[in-house]
C-alpha cells in the first residue's frame, strides 16, 4: 500500500536525520515507525481474539530479561503501604 503524508518542514527534518543514522531511506523508517506504533490487535470492537492476546501479550513481554531486577521485599504489602498507619 503506498500513502503519501504531508510533513511539515521541521518534522521531515527530523524523520531525514532519524533515517539517516539509521542508514535507511526517510520512506523506509517512515514505514518502520508505522509498523513498530499500529497496534497488531483491534481495539475498537473491544474483543480480543486468541492470536490477538497471544500477539499483545508478545509484545509485552519483549525486552523483559533487560529490566531491572527488584528483589521479593519489594512486593511486600508493607512496602505498598509504607505511609500508612
Amino acid at each position: 500500500m503506498t500513502i503519501q503524508i504531508e510533513l511539515d518542514p521541521e518534522t521531515e527534518a527530523r524523520l531525514s536525520a532519524q533515517a539517516e543514522r539509521r542508514g535507511m531511506a526517510p520512506e523506509q523508517y517512515a514505514g518502520e515507525l508505522v509498523r513498530e506504533n499500529l497496534p497488531s490487535h483491534d481495539t475498537e470492537k473491544g474483543e480480543l481474539t486468541r492470536e490477538g492476546l497471544h500477539a499483545m501479550l508478545k509484545e509485552v513481554g519483549e525486552g523483559w530479561e533487560n529490566r531491572p531486577k527488584l528483589p521479593t521485599s519489594a512486593f511486600t504489602r508493607e512496602s505498598f503501604y509504607e505511609d500508612r498507619t
